[in-house]
């Protein structure tokens, strides 16, 4: 009794480590930085981006003061394909030592410079930085709620505006900035941490006396007069010809949050709420379709065990035994097979790729904090999960009689692989051709393609050699050698009907969290609610699982024995929806004006659909085959 009360403690220890995200929890084998007064604080600058393009471009794109000599951090995988360029910056801070009004550099535009920072400003493009693997953020104070600031990654570069009296709208340039880095004190040592980034950009059109050179003081901010700059009422003008004189201060604030939590106000989740009614949505769903299967299965064993023999009407017959009627016929491979298997087979690959993803994100292991990190986990697992997907390819081929083992295992190494990389290229070359930093460069796809023909199609190979090595899976009953006549079917049992109908449930468990990740995705937002989405990931497999086996139940009552592709068809149908909601989400959320980004954005929606697609139905075609399998094996065929 004693062992089973700690098997239970223990259990309910590792849930609560699952769901909760504790606050001293922070990714592994990233150490603390200690810094001591006056030790060098070195900003570094990445990429320019905008929710209007999409496009991300390199800092250094535009004309901004730079240090002597460029260095490029190094960048894993995923910050290259999520278009990261990290460089040095001409900003150098000292531990605790206040800076006010350090010039930067002057600039004098030519024609060229001022249309790029133009079209940047009309754009609307951020200026993104880091300081400790801290991004910097611009504090916004919620007008509807008393002591609410929300977090807004990265500065404009600047905005547009007009003078009093005048129509004109002239372009603006935020060229002074005022840094804010809060730290934490170590009571012992008298080192300190590093825990916030902030900055306020003002735009202001600096003024000196006599002839500018290194010594120059300003009249608009001065350290020695202790003159701040705190609005930007003189605004500087972008135009040819124009001086531009950037600046900056930087101020130290003690914190009394501790490096672990440095990342909770960036993360801070305001409307959880919501998250719990999506919850609480998808779990009557789930409730009412485990109701139904409950139902089906527990009429479908009953009669089995009392051999139909209490059956009290006619009609009540012909419904409880049309499924039974098609035994001989059921288990018939379906036209198309080698497909369906590949489909299954990669499918499954998805599945083991964000099955584990999620318990690595649930662990911690894919903090924010590691740039990157979420796609790179996602390309290698995809690549490592590739032996579940020859596996399970060649088993299901097996199943199906078929020989040529070799020829569908080509087929699932390449065939959604190739199709997604097209895509992916041809959204490259636009990418490139709009010279955005965004673009893979041709390393990157070079490694890409390592990953793929050099690990992932050799572990599909190995997966398919064991499972076409193993012993085929007998089906419950014989199947007959000539095909059953299909019955007319009611119009609610039209194939395409039932298929679209099938997908609404399964969509209709997830949409909600949906909005948050296409939030994250295109409006440059942390998503790190990964207890929340493992939940939705868990109820959306029930819900694929569930409406498969209810309408699959339903097709083999009326004695339509085709169910194969319609249980794959069905839960996979999800995707239609998801691709119409991107779409509607495209025109009511987003503010995106040209063709190209347009162009981006539904290439990858397609993309991300497809794969949702190949997921979806691979869950409903296992229950389905599950379901079918065991309906079949425990009724005494005559």
């Amino acid at each position: 009794m004693a062992g089973h009360r700690f098997d239970v403690a223990w259990t309910f220890s590792l849930v609560a480590l699952f769901f909760l995200r504790a606050h001293c929890f922070y990714l592994p084998g990233v150490a603390p930085e200690d810094f001591k007064k006056g030790d060098p604080l070195l900003v570094k600058v990445n990429k320019l981006t905008s929710t209007k393009t999409q496009l991300p471009y390199s800092y250094y794109s535009l004309p901004f003061c730079q240090p002597e000599h460029i260095v490029d951090s190094a960048e894993n995988l995923g910050e290259v394909l999520r278009g990261d360029r990290i460089e040095n910056s001409p900003y150098v801070f000292k531990m605790r030592e206040p800076q006010m009004c350090n010039i930067v550099c002057r600039k004098i535009l030519d024609k060229k410079a001022a249309k790029a920072f133009k079209e940047k400003i009309n754009d609307e493009y951020r200026v993104n930085m880091i300081l400790d693997n801290l991004p910097l953020v611009v504090p916004i104070r919620r007008p509807d709620q008393e002591n609410a600031v929300v977090y807004q990654y990265g500065y404009h570069v600047g905005l547009r505006g007009q003078y009093a009296g005048s129509k004109e709208e002239k372009h603006f340039i935020h060229n002074h900035l005022t840094f804010t880095v809060k730290y934490h004190k170590d009571p012992l040592s008298g080192s300190a941490r590093i825990v916030g980034f902030e900055v306020k950009p003002f735009s202001v059109k600096h003024e000196y006396e006599g002839e500018w050179n290194e010594k120059t003081r300003l009249t608009t901010c001065d350290p020695h007069a202790k003159r701040a700059v705190t609005s930007s009422e003189s605004p500087q003008e972008v135009e040819e010809k124009k001086e531009i004189i950037f600046t900056y201060d930087v101020e130290f604030q003690e914190s009394d949050i501790k490096w672990a939590s440095r990342w909770d106000t960036y993360l801070l989740m305001a409307d959880d709420q919501i998250h719990w009614f999506s919850i609480v949505n998808s779990l009557m769903i789930v409730l009412f379709l485990s109701g139904m299967v409950a139902m089906i299965m527990l009429r479908t064993l009953y009669r089995d065990i009392s051999k139909y023999n209490q059956l009290e009407t006619q009609e009540e017959a012909q419904e409880e035994t049309g499924w039974k009627l098609v035994h001989g016929d059921v288990f018939r491979p379906p036209a198309n097979s080698d497909l369906l298997c590949v489909y299954v087979g990669t499918g499954v690959q998805f599945f083991g790729m964000i099955l584990v993803m999620m318990i690595f994100a649930l662990l911690g292991f894919l903090s924010p904090s590691n740039r990157g990190g979420l796609m790179t986990a996602m390309l290698l697992l995809w690549v490592f999960m590739g032996l579940f997907a020859g596996y399970s390819s060649a088993r299901l081929y097996k199943l199906f009689k078929g020989t040529e083992w070799k020829k569908i295992t080509l087929k699932t190494a390449f065939m959604f692989p190739a199709t997604v990389f097209a895509i992916f290229f041809v959204l490259n070359a636009l990418i490139w051709g709009q010279k955005s930093s965004g673009a893979v460069p041709f390393g990157t796809m070079f490694a890409l393609v390592l990953l793929w023909f050099g690990i992932s199609v050799p572990l599909i190979f190995v997966g398919s050699y064991f499972g076409f090595k193993k012993p085929a899976t007998e089906d419950p009953v014989k199947t007959n050698k000539i095909p059953r006549q299909i019955p007319e079917q009611a119009w609610y049992m039209n194939p395409a009907f039932s298929i679209l109908i099938g997908g609404i449930l399964p969509f209709g468990a997830v949409f909600i969290e949906l909005f948050f990740i296409l939030t994250s995705i295109w409006l440059h937002q942390f998503y790190y609610i990964f207890g929340f989405l493992f939940i939705v990931f868990v109820i959306l497999i029930i819900t694929c699982a569930e409406i498969t086996v209810v309408l699959c139940y339903f097709q083999l009552c009326s004695e339509d024995y085709l169910w194969w592709w319609r249980s794959y068809l069905t839960s996979g149908s999800s995707a239609f929806y998801l691709f119409l909601y991107a779409a509607f989400y495209f025109f009511t959320k987003l503010e995106i004006t040209k063709a190209v980004s347009g162009v981006l954005y539904f290439g990858y929606m397609l993309i991300i659909s497809y794969s949702f697609f190949v997921l979806t139905g691979t869950i409903g075609f296992y229950a389905c085959f599950w379901f079918t399998r065991l309906i079949y094996s425990s009724v005494k065929i005559d």
